[in-house]
């Protein structure tokens, strides 16, 4: 089969497509033939030699893919059959023609959805839902700052803080990216590069400040996020896109709001807590994205490259382009 592959860390000009071995399902696993698959920070991460899979998963880039079933291995319960249209959550393997996922961290693609469409949900949407629920426990009527508003998961989350009953406010770095946080269903949102948004952020909260933040930036937003954050609420770091260091009195600042740190990392949980995560999703998330649901989720697509293009895909999410997701399609046949 077909898959991304580099031979040592570095740009994206090191990422080329080559012939690898097919996997085949072990005890509970499926396989599964890859229409698409999507983007991730973890990816362009694993790329530089920064985050390597966890011990065991597959080396081949990819945290999330659709497409349809293609075998079963041993000891499958039967929820899955061979022609399903499923979408997977993976630790790794999803740049790939077929990729083998535990049958818990598998969903089926909802009705009238692409391949397309539904690769751009798994990672995302589940990490957003994670960070919210499992992590975050976000309440009916609370406030939410979504850092990195226009990204995958920025997306996702602003469309479920409105499916909680909650207030999501967001920074991002263009108007057009504002914009698309609008339409998504932002209260309102500001421009980190122009604009002190702690001060916009208690502004529009009246002094109070927000109740939960979603942080994938990490040390240069310390200060900001303690000032506009809420008496007792809470700080959900789930990224260190400007780094980890913090300089500066960060522990009696927070002890003085009564407020906690959060971390999380999806990819490398263990396969129970990701099947409790993706079955808790099915139940309460995935039939909002069929239609005549309301309200209405959307998991938004940036853009599409071929598999053979992936370069160019890395270096748009590398610059930090993109509104949404950025998706990976496969070859239709094999060669």
């Amino acid at each position: 089969m077909l898959a991304v592959h580099f031979d040592c860390p570095g740009g994206p000009e090191n990422l080329y497509v080559k012939e690898v071995m097919k996997p085949h399902p072990g005890e509970g696993e499926v396989l599964v033939k890859v229409s698409a698959s999507a983007l991730n920070r973890a990816d362009l991460l694993q790329r530089r030699g920064k985050y390597p899979p966890p011990k065991g998963s597959s080396d081949i880039l990819g945290l999330e893919a659709a497409g349809s079933v293609a075998g079963l291995g041993p000891g499958c319960t039967g929820r899955w059959k061979i022609g399903d249209a499923v979408m997977a959550l993976l630790s790794g393997g999803g740049q790939a023609e077929y990729v083998t996922v535990p049958e818990g961290h598998i969903m089926p693609v909802p009705k009238d959805m692409t391949f397309i469409q539904a690769a751009a949900i798994p990672e995302a949407w589940l990490t957003a839902f994670q960070l919210l629920h499992f992590v975050g426990k976000i309440q009916k009527g609370e406030t939410v700052l979504i850092h990195a508003g226009a990204s995958g998961v920025g997306m996702a989350a602003i469309q479920l803080v409105r499916l909680a009953n909650a207030i999501p406010i967001v920074t991002a770095g263009t108007e057009e990216k504002l914009k698309a946080t609008t339409n998504a269903g932002a209260a309102v949102g500001f421009n980190y590069k122009n604009e002190d948004f702690s001060e916009k952020v208690l502004a529009f909260t009246q002094g109070s400040g927000v109740d939960i933040i979603l942080d994938c930036v990490g040390g240069s937003y310390w200060e900001k996020n303690l000032s506009c954050l809420r008496t007792d609420g809470r700080w959900v770091i789930y990224g260190l896109l400007s780094g980890g260091e913090v300089h500066g009195d960060l522990l009696a600042r927070l002890l003085s709001k009564r407020g906690s740190i959060h971390t999380s990392l999806l990819r490398s949980r263990d396969k129970e807590y990701k099947e409790q995560l993706v079955k808790a999703f099915i139940e309460n998330v995935l039939p909002y994205f069929s239609g005549g649901a309301s309200p209405r989720l959307q998991p938004l697509v940036d853009s599409v490259y071929p598999l053979h293009e992936i370069v160019e895909a890395h270096r748009k999410m590398e610059e930090n382009k993109n509104i949404g997701k950025i998706v990976i399609e496969m070859p239709v046949k094999s060669p």
